[in-house]
């Protein structure tokens, strides 16, 4: 079947569908990890966005239960140069191909992804529509009608409605044929109690925390800090997520009402929430920083890690406060990558050190969060 991406600025890519039928609109993205496609399709981060992935061959071990992040796809759609029809691997259990067709993801192949990269980079990323089904005036019909990304607030989206204690993966939950669990902590008695801001949190930041002998409580992001502090954590952490920072206020508000009360960290939007609490800004980033492979500097320690990333936007630390300086940069193109106070336990990272697509260089950040609660 045949499937057509049109961009905003009019450029045309065509190909052939490899998922469900239908027409589907997003921000269109590009990300530069080798592996990790479930990974990244089951991020809540990728929430409204048409995935792009620049390495050619895509699907070779097929998807497990175990990899997913969430209990969905959060992808709008799904772009690749070749889907693997022969995967294989010891813990596969279903293809690419059925994995995106059994949950309803457009998705095509056949695209000259090194070409739309290029387009992207250059251009900057841009609203795109994809279809199985309409002409290319029909698809720039309903792309005009369509709201820019930077307009939804995804979070609401994404985010848990209800708190809930972390006790496994909830697999059961997922519309196909997984189904897995996971111990609090690897066995480990739970001496800290944390409180998970669920921005668009991925599966992996409670199961590094539960690791470090916390209990997790997960909150859905419209909470206060009346309704964290109620909970009674030893700490909090504001999770990643999809959008744009600044439409998250209320979010905003509350980690400035935490400052000062609870050891804080921050991760990804986390980390801009946390720079836009302290006095700062944030900006879109031309084309942002999607992969596994983005190099950032420790500026008190000199050490560079490799680091796994997925966001849009970035902190601008010109009207930061005096009380937080820039802990780490991107080393690709000087962004803010981490914030840290100079006073209070307060930390945050705009990469992903829970990543399982890429590096774990930066895992034992965790520890440090976990050790900053016992010294409160």
């Amino acid at each position: 079947m045949k499937a057509t991406l049109l961009l905003e600025d009019g450029t045309v890519f065509e190909g052939e569908s490899i998922g469900a039928p239908g027409t589907t609109i997003g921000e269109v993205v590009f990300a530069t990890a080798m592996t990790g496609y479930q990974e990244m399709l089951t991020d809540p981060s990728f929430a409204g966005q048409l995935l792009t992935l620049t390495y050619p061959l895509v699907g070779n071990y097929g998807v497990n239960p175990e990899d997913v992040e969430s209990s969905k796809i959060q992808v709008e759609g799904f772009i690749v140069r070749e889907l693997c029809e022969t995967p294989s691997n010891w813990r596969m259990s279903i293809s690419l191909r059925d994995y995106l067709a059994h949950n309803g993801i457009v998705s095509m192949q056949g695209v000259d992804t090194r070409a739309l990269t290029r387009h992207l980079r250059v251009r900057g990323v841009m609203m795109g529509a994809m279809s199985t089904e309409l002409t290319t005036t029909e698809l720039k019909a309903e792309l005009d009608k369509a709201p820019n990304y930077g307009e939804i607030n995804f979070v609401e989206r994404v985010s848990t409605k209800v708190a809930y204690e972390w006790v496994g993966d909830e697999c059961s939950k997922l519309p196909h044929i997984f189904s897995s669990t996971e111990g609090d902590g690897n066995g480990k008695e739970l001496k800290r109690h944390v409180a998970l801001v669920d921005m668009g949190i991925k599966r992996n930041i409670a199961r590094c925390l539960a690791r470090e002998g916390c209990r997790v409580t997960v909150l859905p992001h419209n909470v206060t800090a009346d309704d964290v502090l109620a909970v009674k954590p030893d700490g909090v952490v504001f999770s990643p997520g999809p959008g744009d920072p600044k439409m998250l206020t209320s979010g905003v508000e509350t980690m400035r009402n935490l400052i000062g009360r609870l050891p804080i960290m921050g991760i990804c939007l986390g980390h801009q929430m946390l720079g836009l609490a302290l006095g700062g800004d944030t900006f879109k980033l031309k084309f942002g920083h999607r992969g596994a492979n983005h190099p950032v500097k420790n500026l008190l320690t000199g050490k560079v890690s490799i680091t796994a990333q997925n966001h849009g936007y970035a902190v601008d630390p010109d009207r930061l406060s005096g009380d937080v300086e820039v802990e780490r940069i991107n080393l690709n193109d000087g962004t803010v990558e981490g914030l840290r106070h100079r006073f209070l336990p307060i930390f945050s990272i705009q990469y992903h050190p829970e990543a399982s697509a890429g590096p774990l260089d930066e895992g034992y950040l965790f520890k440090e969060f976990v050790a900053s609660l016992a010294d409160n």
